[in-house]
């Protein structure tokens, strides 16, 4: 048996040949008013999105020119997807990877990235260009820093838009026979839109590139009115800017429609529950306002978008009814007391709880997979009868681990502190200064646990 080579000297695994080429389906039972929609499942590239594309293109064209040598660093600013691809294709070529990530990415990509070997900066969200923690300043310093390190920079790298120029664009134009009357696309690098319109501009000058961004980017108002506005925030992920990437040609863009974080999470949700489409919140975005421009034509038309990436990096935000609750993105029934501060109600059977006869270990293995620190004590009525939290148990437990055996009862505290869903937000106060949770039962029927995170949440949704 001959011996094996070293890593270095291995052939790139064959999965990178499985980037592009992705399918197209038809949305069928959405209206889509008098036109026809179809979706191009990015989602199909190996890890979950379009932007494996792009990375696969600007890495191998650094290679080529000499950017990128043996030994390298890859260094990236990215929101996640274009991340993915760097590491994976960095990893597959032997190049160390650094991503500068910003704050508010779904811990599903954080978990994957690291998975695939690559080293994360986490910074914040919430400043724009120019400030020093601003995402991509850290990457160029990084790059500045780091010996042998290669830049990727795709908000300024032309090898991006090239990529969908001659791959992108010309399996769409074949997918659609040739028949194909609008493009939906977001910006978040600017790549998809330019080499698209690129190639559009060519085979079918009269196709319509139409841009779908979130409320509180500068894009859509800019391609509308040719102002540059104040950027807001927005919480889906990938596409959207506070300016305009110098990838970008925006001048492509002959229409562009503002699409909220609800209403793109919102559709992607149904997307998944009416086409059985997983796609991420982007995803949600350009089906939203792709959904809007066909209802909105009065004669037929074949428009195409795309499922950007996988909803399964979302699984814990815009798929999670708590989270969107918690955002302000659900609308539960109010009851204009304490009710609506609940953010796991009984009564939906949403309420994480233990039994008096559980064990301990059964509590805190609960408590581990809800991420919670305390839970109701329910008896086979289901009363509260008792609350246990980390600290009872581990009181208990500290002294022998054999007690995980033991049962709830003997660590619980069955001293309640129980308020009625009418009692005033002042009580709540007075609660939470004596270290406990405010227990809600209504004529005996518990309720729910309010807690300092309930309370904060809440107040948090109302600020705009």
């Amino acid at each position: 048996m001959p011996p094996t080579a070293p890593t270095s000297e291995l052939a790139p695994p064959g999965v990178l040949g499985l980037i592009g080429n992705t399918p197209i389906v038809e949305i069928t039972r959405i209206d889509t008013g008098l036109c026809r929609l179809f979706v191009k499942l990015e989602n199909q590239n190996p890890t979950g999105s379009i932007k494996d594309r792009i990375a696969l293109a600007m890495i191998e064209a650094a290679e080529r020119d000499g950017r990128l040598k043996p030994g390298a660093t890859v260094i990236e600013a990215t929101a996640g997807n274009t991340g993915l691809g760097l590491a994976l294709v960095a990893q597959a070529k032997g190049y160390r990877t650094i991503l500068v990530i910003p704050d508010k990415m779904a811990q599903e990509k954080v978990l994957h990235l690291k998975a695939l070997g690559a080293e994360i900066r986490i910074t914040r969200s919430d400043v724009g260009k120019g400030h020093p923690e601003y995402y991509q300043d850290i990457a160029a310093r990084l790059a500045l820093e780091i010996p042998n390190s290669f830049y990727v920079n795709q908000f300024n790298n032309p090898d991006n838009p090239i990529a969908h120029e001659r791959s992108t664009g010309p399996e769409i134009w074949e997918q659609m026979g040739h028949e194909i009357d609008a493009v939906v696309v977001g910006v978040g690098s600017g790549g998809t839109l330019t080499g698209l319109g690129r190639y559009f501009a060519r085979v079918n000058p009269d196709c319509e590139m139409v841009l779908a961004d979130p409320e509180g980017s500068i894009l859509a108002s800019y391609v509308n009115t040719g102002k540059l506005g104040t950027a807001g925030s927005w919480a889906v992920e990938g596409i959207g800017e506070d300016f305009i990437p110098d990838v970008c040609d925006i001048s492509f863009a002959r229409h562009a429609i503002t699409v909220t974080d609800e209403e793109s999470f919102l559709v992607a949700r149904e997307l998944l529950s009416k086409e059985g489409l997983l796609g991420g919140s982007s995803s949600g975005t350009l089906i939203a306002a792709a959904l809007r421009y066909c209802r909105s034509q009065t004669v037929p038309k074949r428009v195409v978008t795309f499922l950007c990436d996988s909803g399964n990096k979302y699984l814990s935000k815009m798929f999670n009814d708590f989270w969107m609750a918690e955002q302000g993105f659900l609308r539960r029934p109010q009851h204009g007391d304490l009710r609506d501060l609940i953010s796991r109600r009984h009564e939906d059977s949403d309420v994480v709880f233990v039994g008096p006869d559980d064990t301990l270990l059964t509590a805190f293995k609960r408590m581990r997979l809800a991420e919670i620190s305390q839970l109701p004590v329910l008896n086979a009525a289901g009363e509260a009868i008792g609350i246990l939290d980390e600290s009872d148990l581990l009181l208990r437990v500290q002294g022998s681990a054999e007690r995980f055996r033991d049962p709830v009862s003997t660590a619980m505290n069955d001293k309640l502190v129980t308020v009625a869903p009418t009692e005033s937000r002042e009580k709540l106060t007075e609660i939470f200064d004596r270290g406990h949770v405010a227990i809600v039962c209504e004529d005996g029927r518990f309720l729910g646990l309010i807690t300092r995170t309930d309370l904060l949440a809440q107040l948090r949704r109302s600020v705009k």
